[in-house]
């Protein structure tokens, strides 16, 4: 994998520390007891590929590789089936447990039952605001936000955009990932609306990142914009795919710039096509990487000091902050060299003349 393209801050960067370096060790010493064994919960397999084709993948390897025990499975955006399956991995010997929550309240909820029965915990890739987690390992989610707004503001330009009305579509509101987009775009965005030079169009949340919904949703604020709609502020790449597929009904895709995240398969072709404007790229094999790092360590009673953290109310959170990176047509190319997705699968027969034109060979 070439390095570079996205690293863990200096920061960020983990180093064994003592059970005292990071404050609360309750499950440090009754993981020490028992044999290394850790629970991995994702959230579902609809609102993005990457959870079942690039987090399970990556954290299997890890696993696999440090020879420990472990259990991964997916809630299908499930509560209940989310608390029975951490109920299960609880009552099945796991030593630290890593969670994706789907609201806050119930990764709340099975972060402080995992507490009291002495199991480590960490928050994958979404804080649980209130929680317990131990350790929060994620990407900076303003700085995602913040290059979506700049990759829409410098596709605007670049079609010669006057005073362009701009749909969002957010994400899922019960994520705190989706606040945490929303600020960074709107960091750059808002102030254009203020002077007058953007028009701040449609706005809605799309509940679980739904990407029927939000098809649904887009041609409804299509509709109520008159067919006016300049540029759409999509949260990540299936979002943007289904405001991609109502503009093509309307025969404006390739006219009207759409935002992304998550360098999916799908995302990077409509970008090679050029109905998407940017997505981000989070190199997820380097937050697998620090998540069972922490993972690993924690299983067998240690703990590791990140030299950083993230506040939650009143608590810091030791967290692994990683650094994501903007992709546009010309930079479609890096992900496939950092081994994300593979040429084979993004350059399929009715992509290939567009791969060539991006130097993808």
């Amino acid at each position: 994998m070439r390095k570079g393209i996205l690293t863990i801050a200096a920061v960020g960067l983990l180093t064994t520390g003592g059970l005292t370096a990071c404050g609360d060790d309750s499950g440090d010493k009754a993981a020490s007891a028992k044999t290394p064994k850790i629970g991995v919960i994702l959230p579902d397999s609809k609102s993005s590929a990457r959870w079942e084709t690039a987090d399970r993948r990556f954290l299997e390897e890890a696993f696999k590789a440090a020879g420990v025990k472990y259990d991964i499975q997916n809630a299908q955006n499930d509560k209940t089936a989310f608390q029975t399956i951490a109920d299960q991995m609880i009552t099945g010997g796991v030593t630290a447990l890593m969670i994706v929550n789907l609201d806050s309240g119930t990764g709340k909820a099975v972060l402080d039952k995992a507490k009291s029965q002495g199991v480590a915990t960490i928050d994958y890739d979404r804080l649980t605001l209130g929680g317990s987690a131990q350790y929060y390992v994620s990407f900076d989610n303003e700085t995602v936000g913040k290059l979506q707004g700049e990759g829409l503001s410098k596709c605007l330009t670049e079609k010669g955009a006057k005073n362009p009305v701009v749909a969002y579509l957010n994400g899922s509101p019960t994520d705190n990932n989706a606040t945490l987009f929303k600020a960074g775009y709107d960091s750059v965005l808002k102030p254009k609306f203020d002077a007058k030079e953007y028009v701040k169009g449609p706005e809605d949340a799309v509940p679980a990142w739904d990407n029927a919904q939000a098809a649904t949703i887009f041609e409804q604020q299509l509709t109520k914009a008159n067919g006016k709609i300049d540029g759409v502020l999509a949260a990540n790449d299936g979002l943007g795919n289904a405001a991609i597929s109502i503009l093509k009904k309307n025969k404006l895709n390739g006219k009207v710039p759409v935002t992304g995240q998550d360098a999916s398969t799908e995302g990077l072709q409509n970008i090679l096509a050029g109905d998407q404007c940017m997505t981000v790229y989070k190199a997820v094999r380097e937050e697998a990487k620090a998540a069972s790092d922490l993972a690993i360590a924690l299983a067998k009673g240690e703990k590791k000091d990140t030299g950083q953290t993230v506040k939650d109310g009143d608590r810091d959170v030791p967290s692994v902050l990683l650094t994501p990176k903007a992709i546009y047509k010309d930079s479609v190319k890096d992900v496939i060299a950092d081994g994300y997705v593979t040429k084979e699968e993004v350059c399929t027969a009715a992509y290939t003349k567009f791969c060539a034109e991006a130097g993808i060979s």
